[in-house]
């Protein structure tokens, strides 16, 4: 009789234990910039805990970090970067924090495009490159969650699949541009990849430098900007959506052009807007240039 009294004791105890264990925790992460926070949200799904540092239509160029970015990059266990100098206050501000998270560059292993001394950071024009991306957020997140791999494998897997169907769609909706219509003008020199990916040739741009961090254009370099739009027949400029656009509509004024609608570039645009997801910014940018260049 005793015996069964102690069975029963324990045998409530272990299922009250195992009732008050809780669910196991989120990953705390952070990504730099709203487009690489999307993907790594695609792949982490409810297992993460997401904090992105430069949000929607923000410019990682010129990001200046508040105190709560401080203490976001020290509770998180992985930090995502894209690297190649487009993040390069991240160093700074994880020595500042004090954080000690796995560090992980989305942009490791990318075929890369220079520019004389510059190396362009802009990987994500290029859809391919983005899946290069996606599999090292995996990795990251398997890394310090190793427990829940396969929920990490199955979400990269399913979401590489849409990445690339965009990739083929996009080459589709761009077929019917003329050669002769491939051009691009842009507020800074951001569209590399993507001319290289789906047959465009960068004529120019308002900064010609990858970064938006460099000086406004002289009154010579704007002149001169001018001409190579009047001489290459180009019809049409294109503004991004972290780039203030009024040099360039004064470069479209004076070269007898029009402005596009407005791409987006260096980050998603915000809620319901139409560049919300990278698939969905990577989309309305093919509309766009298809819109504008046929």
């Amino acid at each position: 009789m005793l015996l069964g009294i102690i069975t029963v004791f324990l045998l409530c105890s272990t299922t009250t234990v195992l009732a008050q264990e809780p669910a196991a925790s989120k990953i705390k992460a952070v990504a730099t910039f709203s487009i690489l926070a999307d993907m790594v949200k695609n792949v982490g799904g409810d297992r993460v805990e997401m904090t992105v540092l430069v949000g929607p239509n923000g410019d990682p160029h010129t990001f200046e970090p508040a105190p709560q970015d401080n203490i976001a990059l020290l509770q998180a266990q992985v930090i995502f970067e894209n690297g190649l100098h487009f993040d390069p206050w991240l160093d700074k501000l994880v020595q500042a924090s004090g954080a000690k998270a796995r560090r992980v560059a989305a942009s490791e292993g990318v075929e890369l495009i220079r520019n004389g001394d510059e190396t362009d950071p802009h990987i994500w024009q290029d859809v391919s490159n983005a899946m290069v991306m996606v599999e090292h957020v995996r990795e990251g997140l398997t890394a310090v969650d190793s427990a829940h791999a396969d929920y990490y494998r199955e979400h990269a897997e399913t979401y590489l699949a849409e990445l690339a169907g965009l990739d083929h769609w996009i080459i589709d909706t761009l077929k019917d541009i003329p050669d002769q219509s491939r051009q691009l003008v842009t507020s800074h020199d951001t569209f590399g990849y993507f001319a290289k990916r789906y047959g465009f040739k960068v004529i120019g741009a308002v900064i010609g430098s990858a970064t938006t961090e460099a000086a406004d254009p002289s009154a010579a370099q704007i002149a001169g900007l001018i001409e190579k739009i009047k001489s290459t027949g180009v019809k049409t400029l294109f503004v991004e959506n972290t780039y203030n656009p009024k040099i360039l509509q004064a470069i479209a004024a004076e070269a007898g052009v029009k402005v596009a609608p407005e791409l987006y570039t260096d980050a998603l645009g915000g809620a319901g807007s139409d560049g919300e997801t990278y698939v969905e910014m990577m989309e309305h940018n093919a509309k766009i240039l298809a819109g504008s260049l046929k």
